[in-house]
C-alpha cells in the first residue's frame, strides 16, 4: 500500500544531539498516534454520514474494473502524499500530505470494514485493531532495544511489494481469491515493513522529518491492519 520511499536529509536523527533525537522520536510517535485517531474518526464519520454506502454502491456498479481504478488512484495519491510529507520547504505541505494519506486510507478501507462488519460486527474490527497494535508495539520494541539498523530490508520490501501488487492485480483481473495464506504472508510483509520503517526513524530520518516518518509508519500499520482484519473476517 505504500512505496516505502523517503527523501532523507543530510544529517540523520542518529547523528543529532540526544535531546534533538529524543524530540524527533517523540514528535514522530505523537503524530502517528494522531494519524491513527484521525483515521478511526474519519472511518466512523464515513459510515455514520452514509458516505461509506455511497462508496460501496459506486464500487459495485463498476465491478472489478472499479477496484483497479481505486487501486491505481490510491497509489497515485500515496506517491503525492509522500512527496508533500517530505517537503523540505513547507511545513503546511508536510501536514497536508499526511492528511491526504489518512483520507485515502479511510476511503480504501470502506469495503474491508463492510466485510468485517457483516462477518462479526464491531468485535472483529476491535480484535483486529488490538492484535495490530500489539504486533506493532512488539516489533517497535525489538528495534528500540537492539538499536539494529534494518535498512538492508529495503530491497526485499521493494521486491516483495511489487510481487504482492502483481498478485492483487491478477486476482482482480481474473476473479480469483487470494485466500488466507496470502493474507498471512502479507501480515509478515507488513511486519517487516514496520521493522524497516522503525529502524529508519532511528537511523535515517532527519530530525525535522517527523511528519514524513509518522506517515510511513502509519502506512505500514494500515497495511498490517488490513490483512489482520482480512484474516479475522475470513469464513474459511
Amino acid at each position: 500500500m505504500n512505496t516505502y520511499e523517503t527523501t532523507f536529509g543530510n544529517n540523520s536523527a542518529a547523528e543529532a544531539l540526544p535531546e534533538e533525537r529524543a524530540g524527533f522520536i517523540r514528535k514522530t510517535y505523537l503524530h502517528l498516534a494522531v494519524a491513527i485517531l484521525a483515521f478511526v474518526a474519519l472511518e466512523a464519520f464515513l459510515f455514520v454520514s452514509g458516505a461509506a454506502y455511497t462508496i460501496m454502491s459506486t464500487l459495485r456498479l463498476g465491478g472489478s474494473m472499479s477496484w483497479l481504478i481505486v487501486l491505481g488512484a490510491f497509489m497515485g495519491v500515496s506517491y503525492l502524499a509522500n512527496s508533500w510529507a517530505n517537503s523540505n520547504t513547507s511545513k503546511p505541505m508536510q501536514y497536508l500530505g499526511l492528511a491526504l494519506y489518512i483520507v485515502a486510507e479511510a476511503i480504501i478501507f470502506v469495503p474491508m470494514m463492510f466485510m468485517a462488519a457483516s462477518f462479526g460486527g464491531g468485535d472483529v474490527i476491535v480484535k483486529a485493531g488490538i492484535v495490530t497494535l500489539g504486533l506493532f508495539l512488539g516489533i517497535t520494541s525489538v528495534v528500540f532495544l537492539t538499536r539494529t539498523d534494518f535498512s538492508f530490508l529495503g530491497p526485499i520490501i521493494a521486491i516483495g511489494g511489487f510481487v504482492a501488487l502483481g498478485f492483487i492485480v491478477a486476482s482482480i483481473l481474473f476473479g480469483f481469491s487470494l485466500g488466507s495464506l496470502f493474507a498471512f504472508v502479507m501480515v509478515a510483509f507488513a511486519g517487516t515493513a514496520i521493522l524497516y520503517e522503525t529502524s529508519n526513524v532511528l537511523h535515517r530520518y532527519h530530525p525535522t522529518q517527523h511528519v514524513a516518518a509518522s506517515l510511513t509508519l502509519f502506512a505500514a500499520i494500515a497495511l498490517l491492519f488490513w490483512y489482520i482484519l482480512s484474516i479475522f473476517s475470513s469464513r474459511d
